[in-house]
């Protein structure tokens, strides 16, 4: 069996896409599971094309505003996605809605990590700095990424993975966030390996993890 082939989707700097190029390189002369074959951004000119183009995986640059309709812009990127012969598409920091074309094509293929824990401070909007404003404002003790399957609604979908940090009395969000971005680094990969070595399974609408 080959190694899985991933695609990342991303709108920023790509501090996550970097953990999955480095745990998932795209060359031949690797152990890992699964290899990085694609990079996706919506805008040009983002860090996470730089470190894809380093790392020489394929980028595309696929702005929704060129396209008439979500349709037609699903369509699009499924047709990237067959041709790269994509199994798993990973959301790293990526801020647009999916087509409901690709969720539905990629279903239990496609996961996203949130910066929170879900279900909590979760859906449309919260992205960022404001969801790390909202987790401080609510006096919640414990924050951290979740990491789960992609539906047809923002951060809805089967959870795989979390993990906890602490929230303290004097966080400002850029301090909470930063500590959370060090636990998506460790976590996105983990997942990312556990599925393309075969060990969650999706079954009666619930995730099922092994433990080895």
């Amino acid at each position: 069996m080959g190694r899985m082939r991933v695609a990342v989707m991303a709108s920023g700097g790509g501090t996550n896409l970097q953990k999955l190029l480095e745990a998932f390189p795209a060359g031949d002369d690797s152990d890992a599971p699964a290899r990085v074959v694609l990079v996706v951004t919506d805008r040009p000119g983002v860090g996470a094309l730089e470190r894809a183009e380093r790392a020489g995986v394929h980028t595309e640059v696929v702005p929704p505003s060129d396209y008439p309709d979500q349709i037609s812009f699903g369509d699009k990127l499924n047709d990237l996605f067959a041709g790269a012969g994509v199994e798993l598409v990973v959301l790293a920091g990526y801020l647009k809605m999916v087509p409901t074309n690709v969720v539905s094509a990629y279903s239990n293929r496609m996961i996203n990590i949130h910066p929170a824990l879900l279900p909590s401070f979760g859906g449309k909007g919260m992205y960022g700095r404001r969801v790390h404003e909202a987790v401080i404002a609510s006096g919640a003790k414990v924050s951290g990424p979740t990491v789960h399957f992609v539906n047809e609604e923002y951060d809805r979908g089967l959870i795989i993975a979390q993990s906890a940090v602490p929230v303290y009395h004097d966080d400002t969000p850029e301090v909470l966030a930063s500590r959370v971005l060090e636990q998506e680094h460790e976590l996105l990969p983990l997942v990312v390996e556990l599925i393309a070595s075969g060990k969650v399974e999706v079954e009666g609408g619930r995730v099922k993890v092994a433990r080895t």
